[in-house]
């Protein structure tokens, strides 16, 4: 959400002075600000109205509206009928509304990129004009220094055209993407069924993230398409003037290398495909382990499942080695290509003709103009290949945007009668591959009626609820409603955000109503337990408040919105028999807040039956019968059969434990509501609350500072100190014989002026080529060797961090995966290893290049002009002032920019989940808004980010430009004492000067900024861990034999500022005893359990298992030798052999007895390959056959079952089990 306006800081820019526009000036109150403190999201600049979300969205949605208008003509095929070919050949095209609202900003940024390019051929030739001056010492001085300032004044107006298109440039694209975001979440907000079946939350969140990222970064690419070809033509016209045919052998070679450059990018992408292949694997692994952490620490299983993570990560490294080796190529051609050229130019520039002679102009002139060459000839094959992959991604984009929407017509809300909700002959289907759900349904329902809706499993009870809603596809018929709805899911649906939040849901708070609400919904005594009362956080889709709370929060949101239907889909299947009786008299009943309301309840609770108004009993998809409660008991016998089997049901929730009410240790277990004394909650469950305090949900922090040198050194340290001194001798030695190859040349080209003798020059020339050739030789081969040490040195770094991490996280007490999410524990071995292994080393190679090519060319420049020392002093200075203010803000920016992402990420997860709870309560176009604040929020850092690089680039050019400028200067003062060369060779190295500095700070900043990937990956190894493994102390083989268990005052607590939760535990039972533990929801009865595998460590007293306190031996040999059957079933992917023993210590004959005793072995001998059966991820491969009165309903995975909402669905509800479709 956007700061409140008064905190606002509206960007000054529009209405800043000319100067300080193409300066950034405006800026510097940030870039000021950040160096004296770290940045916050208040101290940043608001984006122009012009950049936000609120004006791109609207404008660009437009533009669609328009294009679908356009090429459908408002036709569009439904789900069940195939379209027309002529509707298919022009289906709406994502590119025209896109250039429609974006083409004058597009158009801009394509002139400023025209100016910039042809400025950048203007500087080689006030070089060239220069040398010829010294060459020829006419009017040395005058015309010097009017070339030293013609250079200064072109350098300069390339800085600001240059930093103008690279802010239009970023912003456009951002604003593309933007774009493209806004209309994939509003598309699927309206989506209709049969299209939200062909696609996975994922699949639909990977559009946002992947594909609108992919096209933004081909806008931000696009204009090299015709810029890199232009910039090619324009120096071939230029060396053409300089060295005429030769400069194609340049040409031919760097055409050359593309092809070979080509090949070796083909190879390292599908080596990066096999890499991600193996590192999808292993976080898939890790996905598992860490879900299912508590199963591998009670079993001690720890250590096997580390080995075949590390296996998998030796695939990984084999993979990354191979690409890295491969990467070596592109680092020689990128660093000797302008050598190859130079010497290919200059060798048929003496073939051609013998009399041809190298001067210092031509020398000087082409070497920069092969500068200019080189970064488009290696961009455009790059940018091609991404135009490939953006067209994979508009399409994938334009299949969804075109996908069937809800058709709001299914609803006829213009009708005369007086009635709530109508169905006239209505048949509904979920989508064309379904059969029909809901056959000829024929009922009114009158205004302000209390109805329930009866039926057995699978008999369409919810989808009755979702035909009132259109959610489902109409068949035939008409279904009528008028006002607004609110509506309870079965599965409560929770928004990450405060639990008053929720319940308000977009609604002002009215005090008193609202008190009304918490209390008629019982949410009361869970207020007075909670850390922040209404004002607590709830975490992602509700993790730290148990399924009744949850169920009970829907509730109070539905009753919050004051609607005039209200639908309610067994909202009291999940709370207890009291909770459920409080419910209904104080919130649905004749006497509750919604007396006076239409309320459609599907139900199982014979209690509440008698007291509503009309009762619809579904059968088959069908309404069998209704009328009020005595009515259908005196004429319909079935109904009277459904009683019973309501009864029995009731029966049995009164003798068993409510599964959905039981323990848990993800932020607190459900409370217990049968204490007559007060019905909400006992006093005696004080170790449940504490434990509830003791794991409050964590959000990652976002660090602040500069990163310390220690965890720089924690890196290098990995790296291996001895290919750090190797890497570094590597990299002087080739810097070194760059700066001997063109000084080289200077002093060939010198000596060319003073020989006269045709004789004499073609020896000085075949000599002086030789020599150059030699020493580029060794260049390459140096940086073979650099690349080659680079690659094994970050490669040890890899594999020592993630062995590390993966260590210290498997030795984290239990209770912190409670409290963590584990998306933040991947995180680190996805996106903070990819660090590592990928960029991190890449950014301390550039940095290292950077700063040995800034110190070779002042060196260079100093040689030449000695004076220039006296201005480097003022201007390092100068420099690294500017780098020291800059990478603060900068490295604050981008963190806060780094965790802006994931809300944009989050808020759209969740609403595709709660998208129906959306869509009911008529509120599409205020989540659109919150869409738009956490997107804005992202681009306003994005925005930032961007002006704070553009602030700096102005900055830094300008001092390099300043460099060029003086180099010039000098060397005109110096007048007639300096050869041509000379100039020549510290000119041309001065204007590459300034893409070094900007290089030099960048990668500063990258290493500081994604230092914080090591620092995260670290952390790990600092953080409290459980108890050693295995210590000296080792217990008997076979132990323990008796199984005899004593506790001596034992006390246990959650956190050491918190209560007991088991105080002064004494007692000792026999050998082969079979003991129950009982007591109320929080009483402490996994605490036990938990202390005796301790999963929680002892506050006092101990524990003697077959006389051996098990607080002196290791963790795996005590867990290794007991068992427990946790409350949780957990599959691995795998095999059923590996599922059944990971540790492979026992026989098969063991293990099909084991089935046998489980009633499994008819089930795994149908089984193919029995027991090497391949499980997928959480079983989902394991098919479940549901009947209905003998015949087969439902045949698929769990998963698949769950997301059709059928039988399987209310069966898995009625039980109280909570489940996630998406995991």
């Amino acid at each position: 959400m956007p700061p409140a306006r008064g905190h606002e800081k509206f960007s000054p820019e529009e209405n800043a002075s000319f100067f300080s526009k193409v300066t950034y000036s405006w800026y510097s109150r940030v870039i000021t600000l950040g160096y004296k403190k770290p940045l916050e999201r208040e101290d940043l600049f608001e984006l122009n109205e012009s950049d936000s979300p609120y004006t791109v969205c609207p404008n660009f949605e437009k533009q669609w509206r328009k294009e679908v208008l356009r090429t459908t003509k408002g036709l569009k095929a439904p789900c069940n009928k195939k379209v027309p070919s002529k509707t298919s050949l022009h289906k709406p095209c994502l590119l025209y509304p896109l250039w429609q609202t974006f083409r004058y900003l597009l158009i801009k940024v394509g002139l400023l990129k025209v100016a910039a390019d042809i400025l950048a051929f203007v500087s080689p030739q006030i070089m060239k004009e220069m040398i010829n001056l010294y060459k020829n010492h006419s009017d040395l001085h005058w015309n010097g220094y009017r070339y030293a300032l013609a250079l200064l004044l072109v350098v300069i107006l390339q800085t600001v055209i240059h930093q103008l298109y690279q802010r239009f440039n970023m912003l456009t694209s951002v604003k593309i993407k933007t774009a493209v975001v806004g209309l994939i979440y509003r598309k699927a907000l309206t989506l209709a069924n049969c299209a939200r079946r062909k696609y996975t939350s994922g699949e639909i969140v990977n559009l946002m993230s992947s594909d609108a990222q992919q096209l933004m970064e081909m806008a931000v690419n696009l204009n090299l398409l015709w810029s890199a070809p232009f910039q090619i033509l324009m120096a071939i016209i230029f060396l053409w003037q300089e060295l005429g045919p030769s400069v194609l052998a340049g040409v031919a070679v760097l055409v050359l290398v593309i092809p070979i450059n080509a090949f070796v990018a083909a190879k390292v992408k599908c080596l990066k495909k096999s890499q991600m292949k193996t590192a999808d694997q292993r976080v898939k692994l890790l996905n598992e382990i860490l879900h299912g952490i508590k199963i591998l620490k009670l079993y001690a299983w720890e250590t096997f499942y580390q080995k075949k993570v590390m296996e998998i990560r030796e695939h990984e490294i084999d993979v990354l080695k191979s690409s890295g080796y491969l990467a070596t190529f592109s680092m020689l051609t990128l660093t000797c290509i302008p050598f190859l050229v130079s010497l290919a130019t200059f060798g048929i520039y003496f073939l051609l003709d013998e009399e041809n002679v190298l001067t210092a102009a031509k020398v000087f002139t082409s070497i920069s103009l092969f500068n200019i060459l080189r970064l488009p000839l290696f961009d455009l094959p790059a940018v091609i290949s991404a135009v490939a992959q953006t067209k994979i991604s508009l399409g994938r984009l334009e299949d969804f945007l075109n996908s069937e929407d809800l058709d709001p017509q299914n609803i006829d809300t213009n009708y005369s009668a007086n009635h709530a909700v109508g169905f006239i002959d209505a048949s509904f289907r979920w989508d064309e591959n379904s059969t029909q759900i809901l056959n000829n349904l024929n009922v009114r329902i009158p205004e302000g009626a209390l109805v329930a809706v009866v039926g057995q499993v699978g008999s369409g009870k919810s989808s009755f609820l979702s035909a009132i809603l259109g959610e489902m596809e109409k068949l035939e018929g008409t279904v009528q409603r008028r006002g607004s709805v609110a509506y309870v899911s079965q599965q409560a649906w929770i928004q990450n955000s405060i639990l008053q939040e929720n319940i308000l849901f977009g609604s002002g708070l009215n005090k008193p109503y609202y008190e009304r609400v918490l209390e008629a919904c019982a949410l009361l005594p869970d207020l007075e337990q909670l850390p922040n009362g209404d004002q607590t956080e709830i975490g992602e889709r509700g993790v730290n408040i148990s399924g009744g709370q949850k169920q009970r929060v829907s509730l109070a949101r539905a009753v919050y919105s004051n609607a005039d239907i209200y639908l309610l889909d067994d909202p009291l299947s999940a709370v207890d028999v009291h909770v459920g009786k409080h419910l209904f008299e104080k919130v649905i009943g004749p006497s509750g807040l919604l007396k006076n309301k239409t309320c459609i309840l599907v139900t199982h609770s014979l209690a509440s039956l008698p007291q509503t108004d009309l009762i619809i009993v579904m059968e088959a998809g069908r309404i069998a019968d209704m009328g009020n409660y005595q009515e259908l008991l005196s004429k319909r016998a079935n109904f009277a059969e459904l009683l019973q089997v309501f009864s029995t049901e009731s029966k049995n929730e009164e003798t068993l434990p409510i599964k959905s009410d039981s323990y848990s240790l993800k932020g607190g277990s459900q409370k217990s509501y049968t204490l007559p004394q007060n019905e909400f909650l006992g006093p005696n469950d004080s170790s449940f609350l504490d434990q509830k305090k003791a794991f409050p949900v964590k959000k990652e922090k976002v660090p602040t500072g500069s990163t310390e040198m220690s965890i720089i050194l924690k890196y290098l340290q990995a790296f291996g100190w001895l290919w750090i001194w190797l890497s570094l001798a590597a990299y002087l030695g080739q810097n070194a014989l760059a700066i001997g190859q063109n000084l080289w040349l200077s002093t060939w080209t010198a000596e060319v002026e003073q020989t006269n003798d045709l004789t004499e020059w073609k020896q000085l020339r075949d000599n002086k080529l030789g020599i150059y050739g030699l020493l580029g030789l060794i260049q390459g081969l140096l940086v073979c060797y650099g690349a080659y040490v680079i690659t094994r040195g970050s490669l040890s770094a890899s594999r020592v961090l993630h062995h590390q991490m993966l260590d210290s996280v498997l030795h984290l007490p239990l209770q912190y995966f409670e409290t963590n999410p584990v998306g933040q524990i991947i995180n680190r071995f996805t996106k903070d290893m990819f660090m590592v292994d990928v960029r991190f080393h890449y950014y301390l190679r550039t940095w290292l290049n950077c700063t040995l090519d800034v110190l070779g060319t002042i060196l260079v420049i100093t040689s030449a002009s000695p004076l220039f020392i006296l201005i480097v002093i003022p201007l390092g200075y100068l420099y690294f002032t500017i780098q020291r203010y800059y990478i603060a803000s900068s490295r604050q920016i981008r963190r806060l920019a780094g965790a802006s992402h994931a809300p944009v990420i989050s808020h759209f997860s969740e609403t595709l989940l709660g998208a129906p709870t959306i869509r009911a309560f008529g509120h599409e176009e205020r989540f659109v808004r919150q869409n738009k604040d956490v997107v804005n929020e992202n681009v306003v850092y994005f925005y930032n980010n961007v002006i704070s690089n553009r602030w700096l680039a102005v900055r830094l050019e300008f001092l390099g430009n300043l460099m060029v400028f003086f180099a010039a200067l000098f060397a005109v003062m110096a007048g007639s004492t300096v050869s041509s060369s000379v100039v020549g060779l510290s000119i041309s190295y001065a204007l590459n000067i300034t893409q070094s500095l900007n290089f030099w700070v960048r990668k500063a900043c990258e290493i500081e900024t994604n230092g914080v990937s090591i620092e995260r990956i670290c952390e790990y190894a600092k953080m409290n861990k459980e108890a050693p493994w295995l210590t000296s102390k080792r217990p008997p083989v076979g132990w323990p034999s008796k199984g005899i268990i004593e506790f001596i005052n034992y006390q246990a607590r959650y956190r050491t500022d918190l209560g007991l939760a088991l105080q002064e535990i004494s007692f000792q039972t026999r050998s082969q005893e079979k003991v129950g533990i009982v007591g109320r929801t929080g009483a402490g009865k996994s605490t036990l359990t938990n202390c005796l595998f301790r999963i929680l460590e002892r506050a006092g007293g101990k524990i003697i298992i077959d006389g051996i306190d098990i607080s002196t031996i290791g963790l795996h040999d005590l867990r290794s030798n007991l068992n427990i059957i946790p409350q949780d079933p957990v599959l691995f992917s795998g095999t059923l052999q590996s599922n059944l023993d990971p540790l492979g210590k026992h026989s098969d004959l063991e293990l099909w007895e084991a089935l046998e005793l489980g009633d499994l072995k008819n089930f795994v001998q149908s089984l193919p390959k029995k027991l090497l059966h391949e499980v997928s991820e959480g079983g989902e491969n394991l098919r479940v056959l549901v009947l209905n009165s003998g015949r087969i309903v439902e045949f698929d995975t769990p998963h698949n079952l769950l997301r059709q909402k059928g039988v399987f669905s209310e069966m898995v509800t009625e039980a109280g089990i909570t489940y996630d479709t998406d995991a």
